[in-house]
């Protein structure tokens, strides 16, 4: 099962960009094993728009435009529900099992998500009440994303 990860905002040069590759290789290679992976990551530029609903709005056409094709939709959002790294693991299990072609999960820029694309997702997610920069979210999401293939797979990295 393909994962994109569509993120308003671009990821600079350095550690944040080091690490987000490191777990997508990671993601590439074990996934393998259990039917999940590649993980690819597009990102997109914040909108320019004087008033936040406006940008909102243009950052949302942004990502449902680039999602269009997946088989299903998360959002990260810090309204989202918080789950267990288990949890998430066995959902993922839960829709490749149940034949899923591609899952997207879309981080949106600084004012979040506009109200359609909470709705249009078939999941909303959250890392907690704290607000994250993109950067930080996007590290996080990959990084749960490897997390759930070794969930999957029984490999020890993930300890309860």
């Amino acid at each position: 099962m393909r994962m994109t990860i569509a993120a308003i905002g671009r990821l600079k040069a350095g550690p944040e960009r080091q690490l987000v590759e490191r777990y997508v290789e990671r993601v590439a290679k074990a996934g393998k094993a259990v039917a999940l992976g590649p993980v690819t990551v597009r990102e997109f530029a914040e909108s320019r728009a004087e008033r936040t609903d406006d940008r909102r709005r243009a950052e949302t056409d942004q990502l449902i435009e680039a999602t269009a094709g997946a088989t299903r939709l998360i959002a990260l959002d810090e309204r989202g529900k918080t789950v267990t790294s288990a949890d998430f693991a066995a959902l993922l299990g839960r829709l490749r099992d149940d034949g899923a072609g591609e899952i997207a999960f879309v981080i949106g820029g600084a004012d979040g998500h506009d109200e359609r694309l909470r709705d249009r997702a078939d999941h909303v997610f959250s890392f907690g009440p704290m607000t994250f920069p993109h950067q930080i979210v996007r590290l996080l999401l990959v990084e749960q994303l490897y997390r759930a293939v070794t969930i999957l797979s029984g490999h020890p990295y993930h300890r309860e």
